[in-house]
């Protein structure tokens, strides 16, 4: 890995991950996430991003994984192997894949549940409260729904929300473009990128859209079997051939690839 970044919050170094003792998911990958910044990690599916956010967040345990190899600290403690519940009392907090809302809670009550790890006053929290509205006011036209009958798009938005609600220095969210349509896509990281700008919250994002994650991120790693292939300034990559023709599906001469053209990527691809 490059020369870690001043104000680093997030340190990854060379991990490597192993499900039931003998399946070796992720293979010396190193990521680093500097306090206030936006950071995306890109890859297909299985490339191993999704277990990168277990590993980081303390998930692996139940799924039977375990970091056999290198190290993971958060705000300057180490947090290799360390149970979940602990990684978010110092406040990294994962929006999972799928978006799990409680869905027999209607969606006021999702959001205020957030917050109940929380020791810095009421006042703190009612403030939050009010700004998650503000941050998403679609909900508030639904606050007495329950949450299992709101659309994707809401129920994404409430998870996010809910996340927010613990006062995180870090939100990591788990592909959040998920089956929703491009409208609600962009509404959710503008959203994003609102949220670290006003609220100053770190961000660590997981995404296959690598247009919208690299057009609101800053510093972006790109995986591909378990490891990272590539990685620099968001700005930087969006110029990239490489990235214009595997991820966003751009030829050199502007035009879009054909799926039958995306298909052959993994034999042709020219940084492996």
């Amino acid at each position: 890995m490059t020369e870690a970044p001043k104000n680093l919050l997030l340190e990854v170094n060379n991990i490597e991950v192993v499900y039931n003792d003998i399946i070796q998911v992720l293979r010396g990958v190193s990521i680093g996430v500097t306090q206030g910044d936006i950071v995306a990690l890109l890859g297909t599916n299985g490339a191993g991003k999704t277990t990168t956010l277990r590993a980081i967040s303390g998930l692996l345990k139940p799924e039977n994984g375990a970091i056999r190899e290198g190290f993971v600290k958060f705000d300057g403690q180490d947090i290799t192997n360390v149970l979940g519940t602990q990684v978010v009392h110092l406040g990294a907090v994962m929006v999972p894949e799928g978006r799990r809302v409680f869905k027999h809670l209607t969606v006021d009550e999702n959001v205020r549940v957030g917050s109940v790890t929380r020791k810095d006053g009421a006042a703190s929290i009612r403030r939050d409260y009010e700004l998650m509205y503000t941050h998403f006011p679609r909900l508030s036209k639904v606050t007495h729904r329950m949450a299992g009958y709101c659309s994707g798009g809401e129920q994404q938005m409430i998870a996010i929300a809910r996340a927010l609600m613990a006062a995180p220095k870090m939100l990591m969210l788990d592909e959040p473009s998920l089956g929703l349509a491009p409208l609600l896509v962009k509404e959710i990281f503008d959203n994003v990128k609102r949220i670290n700008e006003e609220m100053q919250t770190t961000i660590l994002v997981v995404e296959q859209n690598a247009k919208i994650a690299l057009a609101i991120s800053n510093y972006a790693y790109i995986m591909e079997n378990g490891k990272i292939v590539l990685e620099g300034p968001s700005d930087k990559l969006q110029d990239n051939p490489d990235v214009k023709e595997f991820y966003m599906g751009v030829t050199q001469g502007g035009g879009r690839k054909s799926f039958k053209e995306v298909k052959s990527y993994k034999r042709r691809k020219r940084w492996m």
